[in-house]
Parts: C-alpha cells; structure tokens; sequence
C-alpha cells in the first residue's frame, strides 16, 4: 500500500467497520469479532506510516479545496504520527476491555456504543493527520458529535445532563472562539496550513498575537483548560470504557494535540518567543499553572474514584498546554512524551475503576479498604499508572515531567518548575492513599460478607497490557522520543 493511500485508509478503516459491527448487530459475537478485526487493522494501517515518517516522509493528499487557501487535505507528520499510533493501538485494548465490561454489566445498546466507537476512531484519525487548520477543526466536530452518544449511553436524566454540559461546552468554544480564530488567521496568512516555524510571523503585534493565541487555546475545549473544563467530569456518567476513551484514546488527547499543533505550526515558537514579542505566551503558562494546582486540589478531596481520576486529567493535560507555552525545546519533548504517557497510564486508571465497579460495585475512594487482596492485579494495574503519573521510576510519567522540568528551567521560568515540583506532590497525595486503602487496611465486615473476585478476564488481560505498556515507554521510549524531537526541531510537515 503506498504511504498516500495509507493515510486515506486510516480513516475509512474505522468507517468500514462501523458499518459492519451494525451489520452484525444480532450476534455478539460476530460483532466484537468485527470490533476487534477493525481496530488491528487501524493500527496494522497506522504502523506502515511509521518507518517512512521516522525517515522524513510526509505522505499526504490533499482532497478538495473549498476556497483559495482553505482546502480539506490530510498529511501525516510526527506529531500526528505520535497521535495516531496512542490511539490505534489502545483503541484493541479499550475494545478487549469494553467486551468484559458491556458483557460484564449487562450494558443494554451495545451495538450503538461500538459503531460509535469505531466513528470516534475515524475522527481521531482525521484529527491526526490533518495537514491544515481548516481540516482539523472539522473533524475536532465530527469527533464531539459522534462521541455524545457515548456520554448519554445510559440514558438517565443524569446522562443527558451530563451530555448537555459535554455538548454545550465543547461546541460553544469552538464555534464562539476556534472558528472565528480559523477565519482570522485565514484572512491575515491566506492559508491555515500547518507550516514548520507557523503561518503568522511579521503579521501581528505583541498584544494582538497574545489576544489570537487566546481566542484559539481557549477554542479547544477539549483541552479542558481553567474555566471550561466542566465537561470532562459531567461526561462521567458514561459507562467507563468510554470515560477511557475520553481521556486517554481520543477526545482530551485531541485537545491538547491541537494546542501543541497551533503553537508550533500555525503561531510559530520562534515567533512566540522573539524578541519583539516576548510575553506572548507567558499567559498561557499562568492560566495553565492555574489549571495544573487546582484541579490537583478538586482531585485530592473527591471521594469518587471516577471523579478523582477526572480532576487528575484536568491536572495532567495542563501539564502539556503550560509545556508547550514555555516555547523550550525541551519543553516541547515533554509535551509531546506527555501525550503519550499520560494515555497508557490513564486508561490503565479508569479500567482499573471500571473493574471494580464491575466485579465489587464499588464506586468510592472510602470503600476501597483491603480490595487489593481480593483483586490483586486490578490494584497492581492501578498503582503502575499512579506511580506513573506521579512522575515515580520506573513508568511513563517520569520521562516526560522530566523534559518538562528541564524545559521550565531552561527557559529560567520559576514558576513552571514551582508548578510541576508542587503537583508532584499533590499527585501523590490524592493517588497513594488509594494504594494505602487497597492493600494496607482491612477489609470492611460488609466486604467480606460479599466475596468477590476480579472482574472478567478480558477487562484483566486489558489493563495489564496497557499497565505494561506504561512501564515498557520508560525502558524503550525510543521511537516516541523521535517523534517528539522532530517536532521540537521544526521538521514538521
């Protein structure tokens, strides 16, 4: 298959298979067959991009252009290629996971909830090789639109509700602030091609390159920065396999893929940082500074798991905004390392969660006293993605915060490295009494008057890959650590 057909069949694979899961409908069986068939095949189809783009290619196609500068086309740089493969292969572990769990809870709709799926996956795709601003933002809505099924699966007054919220939020920032930013930023380059060393050099001031980047970061709300971050805990009423799929596989993972992409390649990090326009960033770095403590602090006092685990997200993808404000090269290879860290530990989280709630019932942090013993490699499985994301050797998590705080010290900025040193901290403090509970105290009188045991084998077999998946990119970050330095360098698309 040649590299230009490739990336045309990384969003028509997930499509085909849509429609063969509602083709197979009727037999379950079949139908997770086709799940499972799709989604080896989406990541089979990302993986023969890879060699070709580590090298230097940028395969692409362009497919129709509306107006002068402003065409729909796809091109696949390392950034995308990062984006791409994060979420091609966890998507088979999220769909391995999703059989045990929609099985495991009797869930009704499941058909709905895997086509919906396997859309989201489409979108994402498109999302990560989009060669241009124009491109990305329609597919940044086709992915919203897709995924509300998903959040208001359970269809309770608190479903639609929170898919109000996810719905209302997500929309109303990127029509109110992306889109007006996309046409602005059309009007003054005449194109929203993602250029390495970005679009908009020499064509604002200080003040107005300050205001647009606002208007823009702010635009993606799936990035859930301080204030418009709601919509990530109301979508917590989904059914867990899809609270991993918003955190870890697709939708926050686009969010702030998105701001890491405008900054480089429509902005510009030299241009951010020039002489002549320093400062215009420097916001950027504050509000997400803000984001990173607070949500750390809502984190450390939710009782619910699920809640905890979604303020921690909060937290955590702020680390990959205020990373990509600080325009350090360094900081820029923490970014992108980020992206991908932060998803094998997170999805390792919130399966954990739903293997509790599936084999115990058991929704509270306050509940979890002594269950480490009763599911041992559930709470092995979590504590491999806290230690991670606490930043704690061996795991993911520590390879990219450190590239962070280096970038924040080499940039001489204080304060980002005030900020990662204290949500370290915090980090610790909400995730380790989970640890404690499980496997230091004893378990309730009404615990063990229930006896339990894991949850279904295939939700286990999926949280200990990606368990092991987060302790392999601490050993063998190699090819991400390419991918992250090509886009610090500028050889971009």
């Amino acid at each position: 298959m040649a590299p230009e057909q490739a990336v045309l069949a990384a969003l028509a694979v997930p499509l085909v298979g849509a429609a063969l899961i509602a083709l197979a409908g009727r037999a379950p069986n079949l139908r997770e067959t086709v799940t499972m068939a799709t989604a080896l095949a989406l990541l089979g189809t990302v993986l023969t991009l890879l060699p070709g783009v580590l090298a230097g290619g940028r395969p692409g196609v362009a497919l129709f252009e509306l107006m002068p500068g402003l065409e729909i086309a796809l091109r696949v740089e390392p950034l995308g290629m990062l984006f791409a493969l994060v979420a091609s292969g966890l998507w088979i572990v999220n769909s391995l996971y999703s059989i045990g769990y929609m099985r495991g809870n009797k869930e009704e709709k499941q058909t709905r909830f895997f086509i919906c799926f396997a859309l989201a996956l489409s979108a994402t795709m498109g999302i990560a090789f989009s060669a241009n601003l124009f491109t990305l933002f329609l597919f940044y809505e086709v992915l919203t639109l897709v995924t509300y099924p998903l959040v208001t699966h359970h269809g309770t007054e608190k479903a639609r509700q929170g898919g109000r919220v996810y719905l209302g939020l997500l929309l109303g920032t990127s029509t109110v602030f992306l889109l007006p930013a996309l046409i602005f930023i059309w009007f003054l380059a005449g194109t929203t091609d993602f250029t390495p060393g970005g679009i908009l050099a020499g064509r604002l001031g200080h003040h107005e390159l300050a205001a647009l980047l606002a208007l823009t970061v702010y635009g993606i709300g799936k990035a859930a920065l301080m204030p418009f971050h709601r919509w990530l805990p109301a979508a917590m009423v989904a059914p867990t396999p899809v609270s991993a799929l918003l955190h870890a596989v697709a939708v926050v993972k686009a969010g702030v893929f998105s701001v890491v992409k405008v900054i480089v390649y429509i902005f510009g990090v030299d241009n951010l940082a020039s002489a002549g326009l320093s400062g215009a960033a420097d916001w950027l770095v504050t509000v997400a500074g803000f984001t990173i403590i607070a949500a750390s602090v809502v984190a450390l006092n939710a009782d619910n798991l699920k809640r905890r685990l979604a303020y921690s997200t909060v937290s955590q993808l702020a680390y990959v905004v205020m990373a990509a404000a600080l325009l350090a090269p360094l900081s820029l290879v923490g970014a992108v390392l980020h992206i991908a860290a932060h998803a094998f530990s997170k999805i390792t989280l919130f399966f954990a969660a739903g293997a509790i709630y599936t084999a115990a019932h058991k929704t509270e942090v306050s509940q979890l006293d002594g269950i480490g013993r009763r599911m041992p490699w559930t709470m092995v499985a979590f504590t491999i993605g806290a230690l991670s994301l606490i930043g704690i050797p061996p795991f993911a998590g520590v390879i990219s915060k450190w590239y962070i705080l280096a970038g924040a010290l080499s940039a001489q900025n204080l304060l980002a490295a005030a900020v990662i040193l204290t949500s370290t901290l915090l980090n610790a403090a909400y995730f380790l009494p989970i640890v404690h509970r499980a496997f230091f105290r004893p378990l309730s009188a009404a615990a063990e008057s229930h006896p339990h045991g894991e949850a279904p084998r295939s939700m286990v077999v999926a949280m200990l890959v990606t368990a092991t998946a987060t302790t392999a990119m601490f050993f063998f970050p190699d090819t991400f650590l390419q991918l992250a330095q090509a886009v610090a360098s500028g050889r971009g698309p």
